[in-house]
């Protein structure tokens, strides 16, 4: 019976310790591989949050697979934008200011793995993101800029 382990690593520096050690230590997996195995896939998210699902097919071959999720939308954000963390008050601080085009990059790196069918809905998507984390997007607040594309003035 296949079991699974689900857990969020940083990308690219995965350790044999905690949460993967002792989730699959157990089942007598070559933990040093697929620390390694996990590193090589998620070096791309360096700095960020990454969600790992590692699925033992085979307890008695310890056969496996690996998938690499998407990071969350607001560390993708924070990356692009090279923030520590967004606004503690959105409604009194701004965290940042995107331009569109960068709002644009983090919504295709989601569009896999959102609600959106298309690339307008993901970016109204990370502009629901960067409300909350109070980042303005072209120095305007990201609900006008939702606004905005959803009565055809802005075209994605």
């Amino acid at each position: 019976m296949a079991q699974t382990v689900k857990t969020m690593v940083e990308g690219g520096k995965a350790t044999t310790g905690p949460p993967l050690g002792p989730a699959l230590g157990p089942l007598g997996l070559n933990l040093g591989q697929l620390v390694k195995e996990i590193n090589e896939k998620t070096k791309d998210f360096q700095g960020m949050q990454v969600p790992v699902t590692v699925i033992v097919t085979d307890p008695a071959s310890k056969k496996y697979e690996i998938q690499i999720g998407i990071p969350p939308t607001s560390a993708l954000l924070k990356k692009e934008l090279k923030i520590e963390k967004g606004a503690s008050k959105r409604k009194e601080a701004i965290a940042a200011n995107a331009s569109l085009e960068q709002i644009k990059k983090v919504a295709k790196m989601k569009l896999g793995s959102t609600m959106s069918y298309d690339l307008r809905a993901a970016v109204l998507e990370v502009l629901g993101t960067c409300v909350s984390m109070g980042i303005n997007v072209d120095g305007k607040d990201p609900k006008e800029v939702q606004r905005l594309i959803k009565s055809g003035e802005i075209e994605i």
